[in-house]
C-alpha cells in the first residue's frame, strides 16, 4: 500500500525585517493560514507542514541543511508574502536538494478598494517579491514548478497535488532498489541502458540477481502460502474450469501460486521496489511468472518485461505518483495496428504482464500455451481495458542522457469479441493521429515498452522530468510533426549529446 500522507511538503515563506514587527506577525499569520488550507485539501495528498517565515540569509540557509536532512520532507513550497531580496536565498538554494514548488499567490483574493493604503500594500507584496524570487531561481538555472493563483482555487490545489505526487514519487526513487532477474532480451537495443549513469540521475540502483536465488526461495514456499494465494484467485478472478479445484490444470494454477509466493518473498527480503526477467532465463522456473508480475503491479510494484529494467522503474514511479487516483497504471506494449481508413488504432498488449488495475470489470484467470520461453503453459489475468482519456511514458536512455517521451491517446471499446486472444488488452486512438504520433515516436526513439495511464495527466511527466533535468517530449492533438522535428534538433544542442 502506497501512503502518500506519510510525505511532508514544507510551506516556506520569505519575508525581511524591513516591515517591522507588526508586519512580520501579519505574515506569520497568513502563512499558517494558507499552509493549513493546502494540508486539509482533499486534493493535495501529501502532508504540509508551516515552517517559521524566514527573514535573515542565515534562516534560510539553515532551512535549506534541515530539509535536506529530513527524510520525510519530499520537497518545498516556497512563497514570498512581502518582498524577500533573493540574494539571501543563493547559498540555500546552491546546496538545496529537495523540489521546489513557487507558489505565486497573495493572502487577498481581491483588490479592497475601500480600504486600500500603505500599509496594506507594504504586508501584500507578492506581486513583486515572488517576480524577485523567480529572477534568482532563473538565474541560478533552479529547476521548479511554478503555479499561479489564488491560494484558495481549486485549480491552484490541483496543480500542487499534481506537483506533490510527482515530488512523492521522486523521493521514492532516491535510493530504491530494483532486481534484475537475468539479463534483457538478447540482442535488443532499446532495453539497454547505462545503470550507473541512472543511479547518478535518478537515485535508484539496478541490479542482476540469480534466478537460482530466487527459485530457491520459491521451492521453500509453505503449502499454507500456496492455499491462502490460490483463495485470493477464486475470490478476486473467474477461474476457468480447468483452473478450478479437481481441474485438469489446477496443478499449474498451485504452480503460479507458488511462484508468486517465491518472488514477493524475495522482493521483500531485499526491499526491491520493481523488478525485470526475461523469458530467456528462466532456468529452474516451471513457468513464467505471469499472473504473479500482474498482482505484483496492482499492488505497486515496477515491472519491466524482457529486463527492460528503465520502464520497471518508470511503472513504479507511476504508481506511486497515481496512488489513490482513480484510473490505473500498467506496464505496456505497442503491439499491433488497425489500419483502417479514419479509424487506426493501436492495440497494446503483452504476452503476459498487464496490470489488472487497468481492467474492466473482474478479469478471468486462464491458462493458455505461449509458445515461447520453452516453459509450461502459464497462468494469466485476462481482460479489456475500460475507454476514456489515457497516455503512454517511454524511457529511453539516448547515450550520455536519458529522454521521457509521452504521448496521449484515447482508449476505446474494442469493436468486437476478441475470443482466441488470451492477454489482456487495450485499444486506444493516438493522438494527433496514428500516422503522425508513429512519425513522432520514431524519431524521438521511443521504446515499444511504455507505462499505460488513465490516472496521470502528460503534466505529471512533465514535472517529473523538470526535477530529474531530463528530456521531456510530447506528443499530442497540439504536436506539429514540423516543430516537433526542430525540436528534437534543438534538444539534442542543449543537452550535448
Amino acid at each position: 500500500m502506497i501512503d502518500l500522507k506519510q510525505n511532508e511538503v514544507w510551506f516556506i515563506t520569505g519575508s525581511q525585517h524591513l516591515y517591522g514587527e507588526e508586519t512580520l506577525k501579519q505574515v506569520d499569520e497568513h502563512s499558517k493560514i494558507i499552509a493549513d488550507a493546502l494540508n486539509k485539501s482533499s486534493k493535495i495528498p501529501v502532508t504540509v507542514v508551516f515552517k517559521p517565515v524566514l527573514k535573515t540569509p542565515e534562516e534560510i540557509y539553515n532551512m535549506a541543511i534541515q530539509a535536506n536532512s529530513d527524510a520525510k520532507c519530499i520537497g518545498l513550497i516556497c512563497w514570498m508574502h512581502t518582498f524577500s531580496p533573493s540574494k539571501m536565498w543563493i547559498n540555500a538554494l546552491k546546496i538545496l536538494r529537495k523540489p521546489i514548488c513557487h507558489l505565486h499567490t497573495q493572502f487577498n483574493a481581491e483588490i479592497p478598494y475601500a480600504d486600500i493604503d500603505m500599509d496594506f500594500m507594504n504586508l501584500n507584496q507578492s506581486a513583486h517579491g515572488d517576480r524577485e524570487f523567480g529572477f534568482i531561481g532563473a538565474r541560478m538555472g533552479i529547476a521548479r514548478k511554478v503555479v499561479v493563483g489564488h491560494w484558495q482555487d481549486e485549480e491552484v490545489h490541483e496543480r500542487i497535488n499534481v506537483w506533490t505526487r510527482v515530488a512523492s514519487g521522486w523521493n521514492d526513487l532516491q535510493g530504491a532498489k530494483f532486481a534484475r532477474f537475468g539479463d534483457n532480451m538478447r540482442f535488443v537495443a532499446v532495453t539497454e541502458g547505462d545503470k550507473v549513469e541512472a543511479e547518478i540521475k535518478f537515485g535508484y540502483s539496478v541490479n542482476t540477481h540469480p534466478v537460482g536465488d530466487l527459485v530457491g526461495i520459491i521451492n521453500s514456499v509453505s503449502d499454507a502460502a500456496i492455499n491462502a494465494l490460490i483463495e485470493e484467485y477464486e475470490a478476486q478472478y473467474t477461474l476457468m474450469d480447468s483452473l478450478k479445484l479437481n481441474g485438469s490444470q489446477r496443478s499449474s494454477l498451485v504452480e503460479i501460486a507458488r511462484i508468486e509466493a517465491g518472488l514477493r518473498s524475495f522482493l521483500t527480503q531485499g526491499n526491491f521496489k520493481g523488478y525485470t526477467n526475461t523469458f530467456e532465463d528462466l532456468h529452474g522456473m516451471v513457468q513464467l511468472p505471469g499472473i504473479a508480475s500482474q498482482r505484483l503491479m496492482a499492488d505497486g510494484y515496477g515491472y519491466g518485461g524482457e529486463g527492460d529494467w528503465k520502464t520497471s522503474v518508470l511503472v513504479r514511479t507511476s504508481k506511486v505518483m497515481a496512488a489513490g487516483l482513480a484510473g490505473g497504471t500498467s506496464f505496456m506494449e505497442d503491439y499491433t495496428y488497425h489500419f483502417s481508413p479514419n479509424n487506426n488504432q493501436v492495440l497494446g498488449s503483452h504476452m503476459l504482464e498487464i496490470c489488472p488495475t487497468i481492467a474492466s470489470g473482474k478479469p478471468t484467470c486462464e491458462i493458455h500455451p505461449l509458445g515461447i520461453g520453452g516453459k509450461a503453459d502459464p497462468v494469466r489475468l485476462v481482460f479489456n481495458s475500460p475507454a476514456g482519456p489515457a497516455l503512454n511514458a517511454s524511457m529511453v536512455d539516448m547515450g550520455g542522457r536519458f529522454r521521457l517521451i509521452v504521448n496521449e491517446v484515447e482508449a476505446i471499446e474494442p469493436a468486437a469479441e476478441l475470443p482466441k486472444l488470451p492477454v489482456a488488452r487495450v485499444l486506444w486512438k493516438t493522438k494527433p493521429d496514428l500516422k503522425t504520433a508513429a512519425q513522432m515516436w520514431i524519431l524521438a526513439g521511443g521504446a515499444h515498452h511504455t507505462v499505460y495511464s488513465q490516472a496521470l495527466s502528460q503534466e505529471y511527466y512533465a514535472d517529473f522530468a523538470e526535477i530529474a533535468g531530463i528530456e521531456y517530449l510530447l506528443i499530442n492533438d497540439k504536436t506539429d510533426l514540423y516543430q516537433f522535428k526542430n525540436e528534437l534538433r534543438w534538444n539534442s544542442m542543449f543537452y550535448r549529446r
